[in-house]
Formats: C-alpha cells, sequence, structure tokens
C-alpha cells in the first residue's frame, strides 16, 4: 500500500495520546497509552512493518474525504462509490472521570448512509514500534492482542476473523445501518468488558465527546472573521496538551521528514519550554486560562527541579522526565524512505538561552490575563533571571537546535533580553522583592550589543549570529516583543532583507517563509527542508 501524503491524515485525541486517521481509512499512526509511549501502529513510519488499523469500502481507491464534525475533535471519513455512500466516524472519548476504563478508547463507527456498502477491516498491531511480538486471542466480544508490555482488546458489534496475528473481516451493511468497533486496554485478568451493549454504549460516548468538546470550545473569546480557523486551531493545541500534567508537547508524531528521503526527522513528542510558551500564549488570548494555569503547575514542579546553577532544561518528557536518550530505529524504513527514523531526542542536554525569553514573556502574559502567580514561583523566576544575567553572554545552540557547533545567535540574545525586561515588569507590577539594578544594568547592556553587534550595516539587517552576514526568520520576533518598533528602520531593512528570494539572499519563497539560508548556513546536518509555518506568520 502506497504511502499516504502527509497532508491526508486527520488528527483524534483525548489529551494523552492521538492518532492519524488517513482518508483511506487507516490509522497509521497510534502511540499508547500516552504520547511519548511505544506505537501500536506506525504505517506511517513503515509501510510493511509499521501495523495500522484500516477499514476500507471494497473495492478499493473509492473518493474520499474528511472533515470534523462542527466543533469537535470528532473526524469523520466520508467515502463515496458507485455503488453507495459511507462514512467512518472516528474518535477517543473524553470527558469522563480519570477512574473510567473506557478514557484511553479508540471509537470507529462505521456506518452506510446511501444505499448498501461493503467494508474491509485490517487490523494489524506492531507494538513497540513494530519490535514487539504479539498473540492473538478471539473472545466472546472481540479479540485481544498481547505483547510482553500491553494488551489490547479489539471489541466489535460483528463477528471478526482471525488471520495469523492480525484481523481481517469483510462485512456489508445496509442504508442507515451502523457497526461499532472499540479498541482498548485491558488489565493482566481481561476482566473489563469494554461493550456489555455496544450499540448504545457507542452512541452515548459519541455524545457525550461531541458535547465535551463544544462546551470546551464555547469558552473562546475570539469572535473575529477567521473565528472558524481559530476554533480549529484551538481544538488541535487542546489535543496537545497532556491532562494528568499539564503538559503541552511540542508535536504528536516522530520521524516526519523536513525533506522526502531526507535526514532531518526528529521526534517531538515532548514539551520544549519555547513550544509550549507560544502554545500558551495562543491559548491565553482567545480565553483559555485553564490550560495556562495546568502548565504552570507543571512548569512549578520543574522550577523545583532546577539545575544546580539555577538553570532550566530546555526540553522534558511530558510527566517531567529529564533524560530524552536519542535512539535510532534502524528496522524502520521511515516516511516514503525517509531514514533514519528517531525516538527520543539528543537536543535535551543543548544550551537554548532563548528559552528563558519565552518562558518569562509567557509567565507575564498569565500573570496578566490568567491568575496572579505566586510569590512561591516568583522565587525560582528570581533565581532563573539571576542566572540569566550571569550567563547571557555565552554562546548556545539557539532556537534552531543546530548541530553544528554553538554560536553567538542573535535571537538567543534578544530573548535574554525579553526575560530580563518581563522580569523587571512583573516584579513593579507585583511589588515582587528582586534585584533590580543588577536586571536594569543586564538589560541594557544586551540591548546595545544586540545593536553593535547583531545588526550589520553591509546587508542592512538584523543578522542571525555575531560575525555573519546570514538572515534568521526568528528576528522577525522583535517587534513582537517590543525590543523594537515595527516602523523602526532598522526593522523595516530587516523586513526588506528577508522578503527577498533566497538566491538573492533573502529568506521568502512564494509567500512562505524558511528559517534561514542553508547555502549560507553550515547546522551541522546533511540534506535540504522545506519552508518554516511560523515563520511564516511571524512575517505576516
Amino acid at each position: 500500500m502506497p504511502y499516504q501524503p502527509i497532508e491526508n491524515y486527520g488528527l483524534i485525541g483525548n489529551m494523552q495520546t492521538t492518532a492519524l486517521v488517513g482518508m483511506n481509512g487507516s490509522i497509521d499512526w497510534f502511540c499508547f497509552p500516552y504520547f511519548d509511549s511505544p506505537s501500536v501502529f506506525c504505517a506511517i513510519l513503515d509501510d510493511a512493518k509499521g501495523g495500522r488499523f484500516k477499514i476500507a469500502p471494497v473495492p478499493d481507491g473509492v473518493k474520499s474525504k474528511q472533515y470534523y464534525w462542527p466543533d469537535t475533535n470528532v473526524l469523520v471519513t466520508r467515502f463515496h462509490t458507485p455503488a453507495g455512500v459511507g462514512r467512518i466516524i472516528d474518535f477517543m472519548p473524553v470527558g469522563f472521570h480519570p477512574a473510567n476504563y473506557i478514557r484511553h478508547g479508540l471509537i470507529r463507527r462505521v456506518q452506510a448512509i446511501r444505499k448498501s456498502m461493503t467494508f474491509r477491516l485490517e487490523c494489524r498491531p506492531a507494538f513497540n514500534y513494530g519490535r514487539d511480538t504479539h498473540t492473538l486471542t478471539m473472545a466472546k466480544d472481540g479479540v485481544l492482542f498481547q505483547s510482553p508490555g500491553l494488551t489490547l482488546r479489539l471489541g466489535s458489534t460483528i463477528p471478526l476473523t482471525q488471520d495469523d496475528n492480525m484481523i481481517v473481516t469483510e462485512f456489508t451493511i445496509q442504508e442507515g445501518e451502523e457497526v461499532d468497533f472499540c479498541l482498548q486496554e485491558v488489565g493482566p485478568d481481561h476482566a473489563q468488558t469494554p461493550f456489555s451493549c455496544p450499540e448504545i454504549q457507542a452512541e452515548e460516548l459519541f455524545k457525550h465527546t461531541v458535547e465535551h468538546w463544544r462546551r470546551w470550545l464555547s469558552k473562546c473569546t475570539y469572535t473575529g472573521r477567521w473565528r472558524e480557523m481559530v476554533h480549529r486551531s484551538a481544538l488541535v493545541l487542546k489535543l496537545l496538551t497532556f491532562q494528568p500534567t499539564g503538559a503541552i508537547v511540542a508535536a504528536p508524531t516522530c520521524s516526519l521528514p523536513e525533506e522526502i528521503g531526507g535526514v532531518r526527522n526528529w521526534d517531538y513528542r515532548y514539551t520544549w519550554i519555547r513550544d509550549a510558551a507560544f502554545t500558551l500564549y495562543g491559548l491565553l488570548r482567545i480565553g483559555f486560562t485553564e490550560e495556562a494555569s495546568a502548565f504552570m503547575q507543571w512548569l512549578e514542579a520543574r522550577c523545583h527541579e532546577l539545575n544546580p546553577d539555577g538553570s532550566l532544561q530546555l526540553m522534558y518528557g511530558i510527566e517531567g522526565r529529564h533524560q530524552l536518550t536519542e535512539e535510532t530505529l534502524s528496522h524502520l524504513e521511515g516516511y516514503r524512505g525517509s531514514r533514519p527514523v528517531r525516538v527520543g531526542n539528543g537536543a535535551y542536554n543543548q544550551l537554548q538561552l532563548d528559552i528563558y525569553g519565552e518562558l518569562m514573556d509567557s509567565v507575564y502574559l498569565y500573570n496578566k490575563y490568567g491568575t496572579p502567580i505566586s510569590y512561591d514561583l516568583w522565587k525560582h523566576l528570581r533565581r532563573m533571571i539571576n542566572w540569566v544575567c550571569d550567563n547571557w553572554q555565552r554562546t548556545d545552540e539557539g532556537i534552531w537546535e543546530v548541530r553544528g557547533g554553538q554560536q553567538h545567535f542573535v535571537y538567543s540574545k534578544l530573548m535574554c533580553w525579553v526575560a530580563v525586561d518581563r522580569g523587571l515588569r512583573l516584579a513593579e507590577k507585583r511589588s515582587f522583592p528582586a534585584d533590580h539594578e543588577h536586571w536594569l544594568r543586564t538589560r541594557d547592556c544586551i540591548y546595545e550589543e544586540i545593536m553593535a553587534k547583531g545588526w550589520d550595516s553591509q546587508c542592512q539587517a538584523f543578522i542571525q549570529r555575531y560575525g555573519s552576514t546570514s538572515l534568521d526568520a526568528a528576528n522577525l520576533v522583535m517587534p513582537l516583543v517590543f525590543f523594537v518598533s515595527p516602523t523602526d528602520p532598522r526593522m523595516l531593512r530587516t523586513l526588506d532583507a528577508i522578503n527577498r528570494k533566497p538566491e538573492q539572499g533573502g529568506l521568502v519563497s512564494n509567500g512562505l517563509v524558511y528559517r534561514y539560508n542553508l547555502s549560507e548556513i553550515q547546522d551541522g546536518l546533511d540534506g535540504e527542508e522545506g519552508t518554516f509555518n511560523l515563520c511564516t506568520f511571524w512575517l505576516v
């Protein structure tokens, strides 16, 4: 089966894990029980070995489209064939008490909308990224897949057929009929009975989940012309939050390539302080303060674990894990042959000075739009800002996590300025004790150094790092964090420089923005990369 284009996947989840559902009806990515757990299905990373859970009409090759049930994260895949019309409704139940066993369930509802339709089901798990074997046991209410570390039950309202260590079943449903499937974890004794009355339970779970998402979305305060897009973005961001701890993952996937066949394939299923801060900012500005409160609690726990010198790690596991050892899964071919497939992320022990600025900016905004922060949290933040004052002159790997050696990145200096500036503002607003004079001197010193060393008079732009003439899209943030005015002559000239095509030294191609120009910069990696959506929005 050929790989699906990445844009052909829809996302479902329950704030603990997610799944990618293709327009062909195949679940090709599903980690369980959490975002950073090993995968059960990962056909998106190896079509042959990765495992999938596919339900699709027979014959294959029908026309299909996807959309979300309005104002929810319930995904609908609709199939059109000459013989009829059918759909699959995919969702993970949400809004239940944590003790409810169904909370980790994955529900698939197959319906015939017009005339009868024949579907083919293939459920072929590949536990632990395809490294663990499993056994299959038929049961009266479905089938058990048992691996050394995990047992899943596939419950069904129709009989299932075993084919070696997977399930392959064809079934026909008439117009107006429905077949329901539930995939969920069971304990060692297999005592739970997930579907005692399948059709009724599936409908109840569906209604409860739809109600939960709509109730959550009703808190959104945005009423502008882009309401539908903002709502959809908010729903996706909510899926990236980890409900048990308040952490926010950068992405629910790993090792999807920046270039087909390339090597820039990373695992993003962790919490970057920077990325979480950006997410927090977006949610706060449209009224979602509960997520900000949950993340602040997670952050405060991390502040209790500051390094002995007062510094913060740049990224953590969703439960606060510090070591995120990177390994290569050489048995997987990668998406469309894009090797290597990596799990874990070796960047966790890099020095990236910019994270302190993004963090303090988010804390400042949370204090303003959410709940005033506590003095206990402030004590940790004050210690951290003092560390920034003592270390901002160091080289680092920067926002883009380059693996070509540390440099004096301008964006890192900029965000050190933000960290100290927001600390000063917060201390003044809340009358918190602070080292005001030391912080003021440091803030002014950083500002003057950026203007002296971060500006290149020859190319008339703010540059990526001291001593270079290369541009960096991250510097588009300067006016957004109130470092300079958007109409400052230096900023306007930087915009002009970035707006040029890459072959002319700029970063914009077809209206989209690259992070930096790979032809001018050695970042320690082979291969090319595409444009970066976040940078494009910064430019906008």
